[in-house]
Protein backbone atom coordinates (compact mmCIF):
# COMPACT_ATOMS: atom_id res chain seq x y z
CA UNK A 1 0.00 0.00 0.00
CA UNK A 2 1.36 3.62 -0.72
CA UNK A 3 1.39 5.23 2.59
CA UNK A 4 1.47 8.72 0.72
CA UNK A 5 -1.66 8.72 -1.28
CA UNK A 6 -4.54 9.05 0.50
CA UNK A 7 -6.85 7.24 -1.50
CA UNK A 8 -4.85 4.15 -1.16
CA UNK A 9 -4.98 4.44 2.66
CA UNK A 10 -8.84 5.08 2.46
CA UNK A 11 -9.33 2.28 0.85
CA UNK A 12 -7.58 -0.37 2.16
CA UNK A 13 -9.22 0.85 5.69
CA UNK A 14 -12.23 0.43 3.93
CA UNK A 15 -12.09 -2.59 2.01
CA UNK A 16 -10.13 -4.02 5.21
CA UNK A 17 -13.05 -3.13 7.20
CA UNK A 18 -15.66 -5.09 5.12
CA UNK A 19 -13.36 -7.87 4.85
CA UNK A 20 -13.10 -8.09 8.64
CA UNK A 21 -17.05 -7.90 8.88
CA UNK A 22 -16.96 -11.02 5.85
CA UNK A 23 -14.79 -13.42 8.38
CA UNK A 24 -17.18 -12.69 10.96
CA UNK A 25 -20.10 -13.17 9.22
CA UNK A 26 -18.50 -16.45 7.64
CA UNK A 27 -17.70 -17.89 10.85
CA UNK A 28 -20.73 -17.30 12.43
CA UNK A 29 -22.91 -18.70 9.87
CA UNK A 30 -19.95 -21.42 8.90
CA UNK A 31 -19.87 -20.90 5.59
CA UNK A 32 -16.17 -21.08 3.75
CA UNK A 33 -16.77 -18.58 0.96
CA UNK A 34 -17.38 -15.41 2.88
CA UNK A 35 -14.02 -16.69 5.09
CA UNK A 36 -12.32 -16.75 2.23
CA UNK A 37 -13.48 -13.51 0.40
CA UNK A 38 -12.93 -11.76 3.95
CA UNK A 39 -9.34 -12.53 4.27
CA UNK A 40 -8.40 -11.75 0.57
CA UNK A 41 -10.16 -8.11 1.33
CA UNK A 42 -8.34 -7.61 4.76
CA UNK A 43 -4.69 -9.35 2.94
CA UNK A 44 -4.64 -7.63 -0.61
CA UNK A 45 -4.28 -3.71 0.54
CA UNK A 46 -1.24 -4.60 2.30
CA UNK A 47 0.43 -6.36 -1.01
CA UNK A 48 -1.20 -4.11 -3.63
CA UNK A 49 0.11 -0.45 -4.55
CA UNK A 50 -2.55 0.88 -6.86
CA UNK A 51 -5.57 1.77 -5.98
CA UNK A 52 -7.23 0.46 -9.17
CA UNK A 53 -5.87 -2.96 -8.87
CA UNK A 54 -7.24 -2.82 -5.64
CA UNK A 55 -10.65 -2.63 -6.54
CA UNK A 56 -10.44 -5.02 -9.22
CA UNK A 57 -9.14 -7.36 -6.45
CA UNK A 58 -12.35 -6.24 -4.26
CA UNK A 59 -14.77 -6.32 -7.44
CA UNK A 60 -13.79 -9.60 -7.94
CA UNK A 61 -14.12 -10.88 -4.47
CA UNK A 62 -17.77 -9.63 -4.56
CA UNK A 63 -18.68 -10.98 -7.57
CA UNK A 64 -17.87 -14.41 -6.62
CA UNK A 65 -19.58 -13.96 -3.16
CA UNK A 66 -23.08 -12.61 -5.68
CA UNK A 67 -22.40 -15.69 -8.56
CA UNK A 68 -21.99 -18.41 -5.38
CA UNK A 69 -24.90 -16.95 -3.46
CA UNK A 70 -27.52 -16.84 -6.64
CA UNK A 71 -26.75 -20.82 -6.81
CA UNK A 72 -27.28 -21.82 -4.01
Amino acid sequence: MDLSNPWSQMSGLLLGLIGMGLLMYGNKEMRIAPIAAGLVLCIAPYFVASVVVMWVVAGACFGGLYALASHA
